[in-house]
């Protein structure tokens, strides 16, 4: 019984340990570049614009960027930057990266 009772209690908290765990965070391996500034293993959102025309240099490897008309990646899509690719954007305020 006393085993019994130990076995249930270590499952218990194995179980509430298990699910407790957060997942795997995500970044693009390599770099991304947004008006020369490097961002290394690149995820989410980066600020870009201050008025002038924004730069940016996909240097991932299977990651897509996206830049956006709006602060904080809303607004319209102004471009897609594909992995090893480079764009200039004279509506861009932000980019977003997977």
């Amino acid at each position: 019984m006393r085993r019994t009772v130990f076995a249930l209690g270590t499952l218990a908290t194995a179980a509430v340990f298990g699910l407790a765990a957060p997942g795997a965070a995500y970044a693009a391996d390599g770099f991304l570049i947004v008006n020369g500034y490097p961002h290394f293993h690149p995820s989410g959102c980066y600020p870009a614009g201050d008025g002038s025309p924004t730069t940016v240099a996909n240097r991932t490897h299977d990651a897509i960027a996206y830049v956006f008309t709006g602060p904080h990646c809303t607004g319209e899509v102004d471009s897609t930057v594909r992995p090893g690719r480079f764009t200039e954007s004279d509506a861009g305020a932000s980019v977003w990266i997977d």
